[in-house]
C-alpha cells in the first residue's frame, strides 16, 4: 500500500477547522477513561462475557459454561468488566448473578458489531 497517501505532500494547516476540533475536543483525563474502557473492550473472553450477559442475567457457573472455561478465569474477568462498570452483581445465597450494568453497555456493544459485520453482509 502506497504510505504517501497517510501524509500531506505540502504542509497546509487549516486553522478554522483546528480550532473547531480544540474547542469540541474532551479533556484528557476525559478520553484516558474513555480510552482504558476500550481496552477493556479489548479482550475476547470480555467480549463473550458482554454477549452472553445481553439477554441474560448469568451467575459465574452459567458464564463458564457458555464459555467452556474455569470459574476462576471468568471470575477475574467479570471483577474487570465490574470494575469498569460495564457488569453488575447480585448476590443470591452463595451465587452470584451477573448482568450488564446498563443500557449503555449494550449499545457499544452493538455499534461496535454492527461495525465489524456491515462489510460482511455487502460481501
Amino acid at each position: 500500500m502506497d504510505e504517501t497517501i497517510d501524509i500531506c505532500e505540502e504542509k497546509c494547516v487549516h486553522k478554522n477547522l483546528v480550532e473547531k476540533s480544540l474547542k469540541s475536543m474532551q479533556d484528557l483525563d476525559t478520553l484516558f477513561s474513555l480510552a482504558e474502557l476500550f481496552k477493556v473492550f479489548g479482550d475476547t473472553t470480555r467480549i463473550r462475557i458482554i454477549c452472553a450477559l445481553l439477554d441474560n442475567e448469568l451467575c459465574v457457573c452459567d458464564i463458564a459454561e457458555i464459555l467452556g472455561m474455569g470459574q476462576s478465569a471468568i471470575s477475574h474477568q467479570l471483577r474487570l468488566l465490574r470494575n469498569t462498570h460495564l457488569v453488575r452483581v447480585r448476590r443470591d445465597g452463595k451465587s452470584s448473578f451477573y448482568s450488564l450494568d446498563d443500557e449503555h453497555v449494550r449499545l457499544i456493544f452493538e455499534q461496535g458489531l454492527n461495525h465489524v459485520t456491515e462489510g460482511k453482509h455487502n460481501a
